[in-house]
């Protein structure tokens, strides 16, 4: 009984841990945090430097994932007053969209 339950309890750690591992979401996390830490919450459980920015872990609460893509290949130039504008290649956008909805997941 005791295997059963650790083998349990690895499993629902596993996916957590893999997307961590992920070199294409460790692309996207070093994306956000080099281009979007300076404002926003870019982790599970940091708080935003600038007030009107989101935290990223939430924007999928408040935005659909394709809106949020959308916004992305559009060039983001209105998110919070004084935020730069944002323009990244498909790449880069898929990667970022991807690292936020591993924040989603954990």
């Amino acid at each position: 009984m005791r295997r059963i339950v650790l083998i349990a309890g690895l499993l629902l750690v596993m996916p957590a841990a893999k997307a961590q591992e992920d070199p294409w979401i460790a692309y996207g996390k070093a994306l956000v945090e080099n281009n979007c830490a300076s404002c926003h919450a870019v982790g599970l459980t940091d708080e935003s430097a600038h007030e009107e920015a989101p935290a990223l872990r939430t924007l999928m609460e408040r935005y659909p994932i394709d809106a949020l893509e959308e916004s992305f290949v559009e060039g983001i130039s209105t998110g919070h007053p004084d935020m730069p504008e944002f323009i990244a290649t498909p790449e880069q956008i898929a990667a970022i969209i991807d690292y936020i909805g591993s924040l989603a997941r954990q």
